[in-house]
């Protein structure tokens, strides 16, 4: 019998999980500032979707057309099942990467993007990706792709195999693959107990595998647990992209982008007076220990001038997507902890503070009085996008054609989430992407959306369901037994929600 799963976990699922690098309104901005042409991206793919919520929340918020491939039935079913609920119209299948990547009626895409593929795949899979990318990417298409790589992941290749290879050879029979990562984890940390020598001359792993025993076991499964695991030097990605004409454009973390948080001055002095893009990408990981990159890639990539450059960056939008009071002024990069200067950043924030959508000419004359140059707030944009706290914005037309699409899926998943807490995003047109929604939010909203008015009415609602489900409120690790405590709790966070966190959604369009 043929194994369809070729080597990859499918005994469990993957997470609900939601990347905003596949969003392409966020490749404009990276593109921009590394002074790329973006494109327009009227068609979109999405290799190996997982649970779907990524296309999803990008086709229900766009006008843009998709289509993506999962191999897992059970993953694709969800998928499908969030885009009849949606009306989006996207086009997901079931198949594996070479039966898809063969298809004859797909159109030619804008932008296509891989999370969390490529390294966990087959070399004859990653070849039917290549020659999709180049027979199916657009000229001056982009592809978005993320993997784990070389030097970050040298000293964690063996521990890898020493886990794989016990759940293959000393897992029972029959096991869930779960149990079997919780055997293979606790005899991992018996081998560090010993003192084995490898340890000794890798002191960072240990540290490594006392983290991986904390994450979810699901998540595990697909990072850990494959049979093909490759982490890629950034060289070699270069080698295996060659045939489909693309070339690197620029990463996709948007931190990345901004050396003083990431590399010392005699670092960038070594890498400016490299003259190879691609060699001097492949020194920076080593200047960083890089382990996993996210990454863009275009076909035909078209420079542009200055004059081009500054007024296209003029034109992009953001908007305020957390409470104003609680952005933070600090940034995280390879160096460490940053603090920014509250002279640039604060009346950047103060003037987007009403979570409305922002053109950066708009903001460049809001600011002007501080006497913020443009150079310093597109920086400032840069970093708290970065940072989560910005996101794109669509034009007005766009969020109005995707304001439809975006309210049924979001009435689907808060429904969803009566009984379930695995998918804690919801679509926001304004955006064009997803946004961080937790359980009881979603569900604080659905109370709302059925006539429920105050907030003590939602706790009401959302108490009943728990009730009906057994369910309690876990607080500080405590569980909350009394149904006087557990109403007290959840009035609190219905208030709280509906003086902090609701005026944001609604600003956003997701409530």
């Amino acid at each position: 019998m043929t194994d369809w799963t070729d080597g990859y976990v499918a005994d469990i699922t993957y997470t609900h999980g939601y990347y905003s690098e596949l969003n392409p309104l966020r490749m404009r901005l990276a593109l921009l500032y590394a002074g790329i042409r973006p494109p327009t991206v009227d068609t979109a793919c999405e290799l190996g979707f997982g649970q779907g919520m990524s296309i999803n929340l990008h086709a229900a918020t766009s006008a843009t057309q998709w289509h993506g491939t999962d191999f897992n039935p059970s993953q694709a079913g969800f998928a499908q099942e969030l885009a009849q609920a949606s009306g989006s119209n996207a086009h997901l299948f079931d198949e594996a990467f070479a039966d898809f990547c063969a298809r004859s009626n797909l159109p030619d895409f804008d932008f296509i993007g891989l999370h969390g593929i490529w390294s966990w795949i087959s070399d004859d899979n990653r070849q039917s990706i290549v020659d999709f990318i180049r027979r199916r990417l657009k000229v001056g298409g982009v592809l978005y792709v993320s993997y784990n790589t070389q030097p970050g992941w040298a000293a964690m290749v063996p521990l890898r195999e020493l886990l794989a290879r016990h759940t293959e050879v000393l897992g029972m029979k029959g096991q869930e693959i779960s149990q079997r990562i919780d055997t293979a984890l606790d005899f991992s940390g018996k081998l560090f107990d010993a003192n084995p020598a490898f340890a000794r001359a890798n002191p960072q792993v240990a540290e490594r595998l006392k983290k991986i025993r904390e994450q979810n076991r699901h998540y595990l499964a697909h990072e850990y647990f494959n049979r093909d695991w490759h982490p890629m030097s950034f060289a070699r990605m270069g080698e295996w992209l060659a045939p489909a004409k693309i070339d690197y454009a620029c990463s996709a973390n948007y931190l990345d982008h901004i050396d003083v948080l990431n590399l010392t001055a005699q670092q960038q002095t070594l890498l400016k007076d490299i003259p190879h893009p691609m060699f001097r990408q492949l020194v920076r990981d080593f200047c960083i220990n890089q382990q996993f990159r996210r990454d863009f890639w275009v076909k035909g990539a078209r420079p542009l001038n200055t004059l081009e450059q500054a007024e296209l960056l003029r034109t992009e939008r953001c908007v305020l997507a957390q409470p104003r009071a609680q952005v933070s002024l600090r940034a995280n990069g390879n160096l460490g902890e940053a603090t920014l200067q509250e002279a640039i950043y604060a009346p950047v924030l103060d003037a987007l503070a009403d979570h409305q959508p922002r053109t950066l000419t708009e903001l460049e004359q809001a600011v002007k009085r501080q006497s913020i140059t443009f150079a310093q707030l597109l920086q400032a944009v840069i970093v708290l996008s970065g940072n989560g706290a910005l996101a794109p914005a669509q034009n007005e037309a766009a969020i109005a054609q995707a304001k439809e699409t975006s309210k049924r899926l979001n009435l689907y998943l808060m429904t969803k989430a009566r009984s379930s807490n695995e998918a804690s995003y919801l679509a926001s047109p304004v955006t064009g992407g997803g946004m961080t929604v937790p359980r009881f939010h979603q569900l604080f909203m659905l109370a709302a959306s059925q006539g429920h008015k105050t907030p003590q009415d939602w706790a009401q609602y959302v108490w009943h369901l728990l009730t009906l489900q057994g369910q309690r409120i876990v607080k500080k690790d405590k569980t909350l037994d009394t149904p006087e405590d557990n109403l007290a709790e959840l009035s609190a966070q219905a208030q709280t929600f509906a003086d902090h966190d609701l005026p944001i959604l609604k600003a956003l369009q997701v409530a």
